[in-house]
């Protein structure tokens, strides 16, 4: 992260005897990427972090990992959409680690769709970091650093192998989209200065962001925590339970931000996505669509021109407001489209001509584009709207 916290008890100097009132040792723990050549976080634990009793590998649905898990190939090649408000989620507990659904896939990033109703095991990803997009609801996550209150808009960035839970609260249902990725999450570096602070032209900064402002101190014994790693999933129970850190300091930790809180940029003729670019990842980029003022040179055409993805797929998640180029597709809230590399897309037969005039476009929308094809998964196939790749000619195969 790009600036220095910290929160709870800690020593004046790292490395050194920290003492709890007892008289006894806490035990200190470097969270750090990147070996010890990159940004870190140091914890004190009040009992050992390494203490566990037993490891046993998962090896159900929930355990297999993006590498092993059924994916098909976007065969035929076409546009798609789907309809995550139509997904299905059995039985009378879900939660947001178990019972996510795999929508997409590739060797970078991996993304799910999670509706819960209940408090989720403790988890932690080893194989990379984690981005959770609350569409609707609210929530808490706990982690070993704080807990942090979430709600619709928020970007939720975890770094890789913190250990956290999802508490859904409230009365509305918790629908979130979930971004597993191979390695780590952040702002894109064209924002930061050499240093890490934010620059002027940054569509956002760190007063926009929220972080654990206190310890989350809980007690427990022979406590189960799921890991997922580079192999498969593994059901690690540990001694102490791990929610036991009296302070940390450091630049690597949980952090929020709110899509509202995203500054778009705009100009007089109509601006590329980059400019909407809000997170970068391995092969990957995410982007916010917000609401915002449009182009403005007097034969300015507001909506996107017509675009091939040479090098990306893709993917847009539709959260909010009315998506102007997409009227007439089919396409509503909570639904995604997919624009694969190797297709021209661009606005619906007449989204040009209804745009011409308009000052203002109220939509807010996530974007992923990723550097590699992404694959479907079992959501996906299960939420797809089939007459989409069809909407620009209205006429299908049959036809």
């Amino acid at each position: 992260m790009p600036f220095y916290k910290r929160v709870g008890e800690i020593p004046p100097k790292r490395h050194t005897q920290f003492r709890a009132p007892d008289g006894s040792l806490y035990a200190e723990e470097l969270m750090g990427v990147e070996g010890f050549s990159s940004d870190s976080a140091l914890l004190y634990h009040r009992h050992l972090p390494t203490a566990i009793t037993n490891a046993v590998t998962v090896t159900d649905s929930f355990g297999t990992g993006a590498v092993t898990e059924r994916s098909t190939a976007n065969l035929p090649l076409k546009p798609r959409s789907f309809r995550s408000q139509d997904l299905k989620f059995s039985g009378d507990e879900i939660d947001a680690v178990r019972h996510r659904r795999l929508l997409f896939t590739n060797n970078d990033v991996s993304i799910r769709f999670s509706a819960p109703n209940a408090t989720s095991p403790l988890y932690r990803n080893a194989a990379g970091d984690e981005l959770l997009y609350i569409q609707t609801g609210t929530a808490t996550v706990e982690t070993i650093y704080g807990a942090l209150d979430v709600a619709e808009g928020d970007y939720v960035v975890l770094p890789t192998s913190c250990t956290y839970r999802v508490v859904p609260t409230g009365d509305e249902q918790l629908r979130m989209l979930v971004v597993e990725a191979t390695g780590h999450i952040g702002p894109p570096k064209r924002y930061l200065s050499a240093k890490g602070q934010f620059l002027e032209h940054s569509p956002y900064c760190e007063r926009d962001l929220r972080v654990p402002e206190q310890p989350l101190l809980l007690d427990g014994t022979d406590v189960d925590v799921y890991v997922r790693h580079r192999e498969g999933m593994t059901r690690m129970t540990y001694a102490h339970h791990p929610f036991d850190v009296v302070g940390w300091d450091g630049c690597l930790y949980p952090w929020v931000f709110n899509i509202r809180d995203f500054e778009p940029i705009t100009g007089r003729v109509h601006q590329p996505p980059p400019v909407h670019q809000t997170f970068e990842g391995p092969n990957f980029v995410v982007c916010s669509f917000c609401p915002r003022k449009v182009d403005y040179h007097p034969l300015s055409v507001p909506v996107p021109y017509n675009h091939a993805n040479v090098d990306s797929d893709e993917l847009m998640f539709y959260v909010g407001g009315d998506y102007e180029a997409r009227k007439g597709s089919g396409i509503g809230l909570g639904s995604l489209s997919l624009h694969p590399s190797g297709c021209t897309h661009g606005p619906q037969p007449g989204a040009v001509e209804a745009s011409l005039g308009a000052e203002r476009f109220d939509e807010t929308a996530v974007m992923i584009d990723t550097f590699r094809p992404l694959h479907l998964g079992e959501a996906a196939e299960a939420c797809e709207d089939p007459a989409y790749a069809w909407s620009w000619s209205g006429r299908g195969p049959e036809a």
